[in-house]
């Protein structure tokens, strides 16, 4: 994971500043998003992409219930799509789109097409929804991806899947932008469990 760098225009820096501060969100305290994140991981482990689809809808709807927002339309995809570079391949996990609010992840590998596991799926799932917290809830039209972004993911992620938070590691890279650094946080959690 890696943020958006910082922007130049003065309006969006402000947004981004304010984004970057916002690190956590007000969780509610009964455990109905872990229930429901349970039903999506069964939905996906019967490879039936209307059920996996049915779930999601039923996961956001608690979700926007929980924070007040109206719930994001959102559409279960087959295989990821996978670009092609010079450099190397991506692949396409989920989107946000921000004319519409409308949420898109996907089921499937890229590659070999084999469903995905699970905390992959529901770490998109709740990405996807805080892009929408951040424009609906938290006024940030631009809902870049900061630091303070990814761990507002990170906690409706764990709470969601009812597994401890573990904060963050950040290291700086070239062009204003911090990378999560994966070594030292499996060391920390190694050190700490």
């Amino acid at each position: 994971m890696v943020t958006d760098p910082r922007p130049r225009n003065i309006t969006k820096r402000a947004e981004y500043d304010r984004s970057e501060k916002l690190g956590s969100l007000a969780l509610p305290s009964e455990n109905r998003l872990h229930e429901l994140a349970l039903g999506i991981e069964s939905a996906m482990a019967s490879d039936i992409k209307r059920k996996v689809q049915a779930c999601c809808n039923e996961f956001l709807g608690e979700a926007a219930r929980c924070f007040n927002v109206p719930r994001p339309p959102v559409r279960v995809l087959d295989a990821r799509p996978l670009r092609v570079y010079e450099s190397g391949l991506s692949e396409l996990f989920g989107d946000y789109q921000l004319n519409n609010g409308f949420i898109r992840v996907w089921m499937r590998t890229a590659v070999q097409k084999r469903v995905t596991a699970f905390g992959t799926f529901l770490n998109t799932l709740c990405h996807e929804f805080c892009h929408h917290l951040d424009i609906l809830r938290l006024g940030l039209p631009c809902t870049f991806h900061t630091r303070g972004f990814y761990g507002r993911t990170a906690v409706l992620y764990h709470h969601s899947r009812g597994t401890p938070l573990h904060p963050l590691i950040w290291r700086r890279i070239p062009h204003d932008r911090w990378q999560i650094d994966w070594a030292q946080m499996r060391r920390l959690r190694i050190r700490t469990d």
